[in-house]
């Protein structure tokens, strides 16, 4: 059995801000493959279901971005799972939009959900890094991640959330390299038209005001700013998401 966590803050005024990604990924996989309804257990949401004969629990904690561990771990400690069998779907200010990163154990980045885990399980668990881009500078963070995706963004972010869902069954079998590759080349082979190298990228969204007490990490010291251009072809965005970290 694997434990798929979705972070995220529950409640309507949240469901489309960056910062609730992971619940997106979580939306979509349970779409995707036909898992059970969504009921209320462990200070959460979960649903059960299988990928690749995987016997698979989804969960989005409930618990508000801050505390998620409190969640994450009563499923953990119910279930009788080890780090290694938690996979958790998060937004990443440090990867630009669209881009999917894999990786075990770490620091939590700055991330309050990812430390509220790491307090209540050991740190060896995979997380699967979404990138949101960064607006740019310190100040603007806090609107950028409890900001709404741009309606600009829905062209890249469907696709992406699909991919995802579509290319879970790697990640059940423990291949995160063939789910990161499979991930990037589904993305620039579905935006980019046939017979052209030309398509338009993510645009970045206006950062909207705070709409809750921040409980997200800051930008980092001397961290170049991440833009998304307003135009030019496709090829600037895949050089990003086919580039290293």
């Amino acid at each position: 059995m694997l434990l798929f966590a979705g972070l995220g803050n529950p409640g309507t005024q949240y469901q489309n801000n960056r910062h609730n990604v992971g619940f997106m990924a979580a939306d979509a996989i349970a779409r995707r493959h036909s898992f059970s309804p969504w009921t209320k257990k462990f200070k959460g949401l979960i649903a059960e279901g299988s990928i690749a004969g995987e016997k698979i629990i989804l969960i989005k904690p409930q618990t508000f971005m801050n505390l998620s561990g409190q969640s994450v771990g009563e499923a953990m400690r119910f279930y009788k799972l080890a780090p290694a069998d938690l996979i958790v779907f998060y937004d990443e200010l440090d990867l630009v939009a669209g881009k999917v990163r894999v990786k075990v154990g770490g620091g939590a980045g700055g991330h309050n959900g990812i430390r509220s885990i790491d307090q209540h399980i050991a740190k060896d668990y995979r997380r699967v890094r979404i990138g949101i881009g960064h607006p740019g500078v310190k100040e603007m963070v806090h609107g950028h991640v409890l900001g709404d995706f741009a309606k600009a963004d829905k062209e890249w972010l469907d696709v992406l959330l699909d991919l995802l869902a579509d290319s879970a069954e790697l990640l059940t079998k423990g291949d995160d390299n063939g789910f990161m590759n499979k991930v990037t080349v589904g993305l620039r082979d579905k935006l980019q038209p046939t017979g052209t190298n030309d398509a338009p990228p993510p645009k970045a969204a206006k950062p909207q005001a705070p709409k809750a007490q921040s409980h997200i990490r800051q930008a980092r010291p001397n961290q170049p700013a991440i833009k998304v251009p307003e135009t030019g072809p496709m090829a600037a965005m895949l050089k990003k998401l086919l580039g290293k970290d």
